[in-house]
């Protein structure tokens, strides 16, 4: 009989999984059956029983053979069954459970292909900016958590991003030296790729007017030759000296916390991207004493590479977790004028951007991961950030022999693919690159985007349809906590390319959306071919893992809009109930 997965979390993620404005829950009542289904036979024709069936919905699988079925049988985790609902009732026993879906939707366990899961777990905990409109309600919201804060002790959020805001600007130190003169402050960008801090973080951290930023990064000065207090990528690195790390069962509690909040939302499974090799045992742990409701596969910090060749791929809990990749960067973020592009930014014509990666260490790491089977997922956001990775993977195969290589299909990942000259789409599929997408940061670089690149560059970024239509291979994720981490907005940004309010803006290639039936497979079986997992996952077909996606509408068929009202019912993993709205379908056992 399918069971509910005990997992142990705190009151607080579960309150927050229903948040949202919705109803006060009904009590909890029994699965409407079929009438046909009332009295279910124990066994029939030597069929073992079903853990349990699905039906009474629309059932999307993610098969181009079998698009739709209308029922799914599952035992023991697998999928036995898929297909009309007359062929259902030989699985159906008096243990069976059978679960009506009540007009809402199922499909194939949805995966966050590019997510980080502690971020997602520390967002609730941190000083949250994430819906900040302003300086002035940024500076609100630091005044009131530094007179919340122990004198001296380091004010930390996360999650503000300017490009919305009347003053047109980003914030500065003397904005927050106004609330907090003494306590440290420091505000990560939403895309993790620039901070603001305040005078006395910038003392205490040791940045001055005479401070170099290294290599990839940058300090941002006044006109009087002050740093302002916004640190962009790699100079931000002394700030994290000050900020207190958690640690042991406090860091296990937090990945437990966000891992639930993404099933919540409807999410099976998260690639989740620049994992501590040190947090690898924490999360094998979780999932181990049933605290990990989804499936995850982790891309290591690249001083992990040493740690996970030897045993790559690593794999724990019969697959909830597996460990096989490494995660690079290439340049910063487009919105802090990180990304490297060929040509300088159009609004700020001094700077082409920052490059990260240097060639002969990166080409050297990937020839040695091209002999020891180590996936390769790298951060590249500018026109340049991305040339430089395809020709660096290009170099590096053409120095291991394909009999050389620990496998022979290496499915390297650039991560974000976002601004990329036409010229260069053809060599993803050329050379195996897989673009790993996150289409809600298409909707929100849309309003600054052009302002950076000016029109012509538009022409390739985000080009979602043009790398499929040259044969490349995609997948799509969300980047959370930089993004809301929702699938369903990011469904909806995938197939409407336009912001939550319907805005699309000129120039904004309409041409480049996804079809709804590629957009399914963009978060189901796509991202199980990027984590080497497309024989099990990824479409619901007779002998793959029982994970499934259940909303309370068709998104198929809904218009686009309507994609953002609908709401998570239930979460599925290996035939497991990991997370179930109460305001869903009536529920229970038969």
């Amino acid at each position: 009989m399918i069971q509910l997965r005990s997992i142990a979390v705190s009151m607080g993620v579960l309150a927050l999984a229903a948040c949202g404005g919705q109803p006060e829950p009904a009590p909890a009542q029994p699965d409407a059956a079929r009438p046909d289904a009332a009295q279910p036979p124990a066994d029939a024709g030597g069929i073992a029983a079903a853990d349990a069936v699905f039906w009474g919905g629309a059932i999307y699988t993610a098969d181009d053979s079998r698009p739709t079925v209308g029922a799914v049988a599952i035992a023991d985790g697998r999928i036995v069954f898929a297909g009309p609902e007359a062929g259902a009732s030989i699985w159906m026993g008096p243990e069976t459970r059978i679960i009506d879906l009540n007009g809402g939707a199922m499909y194939p366990g949805f995966t966050d292909s590019h997510v980080h899961v502690m971020g997602v777990g520390q967002r609730e905990r941190n000083l949250n900016l994430d819906d900040v409109l302003s300086v002035a309600e940024l500076v609100s919201r630091v005044e009131a958590a530094a007179a919340e804060a122990a004198p001296g002790s380091v004010v930390y959020g996360r999650g503000w991003i300017e490009t919305h805001w009347p003053e047109g600007r980003f914030p500065n130190r003397q904005d927050l030296d106004a609330v907090s003169p003494d306590n440290p402050v420091i505000l990560t960008r939403a895309d993790g790729h620039a901070l603001v801090a305040n005078s006395a973080a910038l003392e205490a951290a040791g940045i001055t007017r005479g401070s170099v930023a290294p290599a990839g990064g940058e300090i941002l000065f006044d006109g009087a030759g002050e740093p302002t207090g916004m640190l962009i990528d790699t100079a931000m690195y002394p700030m994290g000296e000050l900020v207190t790390e958690p640690e042991g069962a406090e860091r296990g509690d937090i990945y437990a916390e966000g891992a639930m909040r993404l099933a919540s939302l409807g999410w099976t499974g998260a690639h989740d991207m620049s994992v501590p090799y040190t947090d690898v045992d924490i999360i094998e742990g979780l999932a181990e004493a049933d605290r990990l409701p989804i499936r995850t596969y982790l891309s290591l910090n690249p001083d992990g590479y040493a740690w996970l060749a030897p045993q790559a791929p690593r794999v724990a809990d019969d697959g909830r977790v597996i460990t096989r990749a490494i995660k690079l960067y290439m340049d910063g973020a487009l919105g802090s004028r990180g990304a490297a592009l060929l040509e300088p930014y159009a609004d700020r014509p001094e700077t082409s951007g920052l490059a990260i990666a240097e060639a002969d260490e990166t080409i050297s790491v990937m020839t040695q991961a091209l002999r020891e089977g180590v996936q390769v997922n790298v951060h590249a956001i500018g026109d340049r950030g991305n040339r430089h990775l395809l020709d660096w993977v290009e170099e590096a195969l053409s120095q291991v022999p394909e009999d050389e290589r620990a496998l022979t299909d290496h499915r390297w990942r650039d991560e974000h693919s976002q601004i990329i000259d036409p010229a260069d789409i053809p060599r993803f599929a050329e050379l195996g690159v897989i673009a790993s997408f996150q289409p809600s940061h298409a909707i929100g670089d849309l309003h600054f985007a052009p302002d950076r690149l000016g029109d012509d560059r538009l022409v390739g970024a985000y080009a979602w349809q043009s790398l499929l239509d040259a044969g490349a291979h995609i997948t799509g994720g969300s980047d959370a906590p930089v993004e809301q981490g929702d699938p369903r907005i990011e469904f909806y940004a995938a197939v409407a390319r336009a912001d939550l309010t319907g805005f699309q803006g000129e120039n904004w290639h309409a041409e480049e959306a996804l079809s709804r039936e590629d957009a399914l497979k963009f978060f189901t079986l796509w991202p199980a071919y990027a984590s080497f997992r497309e024989d099990e996952l990824g479409s619901i077909e007779e002998g793959k893992r029982a994970d499934f996606t259940i909303f309370s509408a068709d998104i198929m068929t809904i218009p686009a809009e309507d994609i953002l009202t609908v709401n998570p019912w239930m979460t599925v993993v290996d035939g497991e109930v990991v997370w179930e709205s109460p305001y869903s379908f009536h529920h229970g056992e038969e």
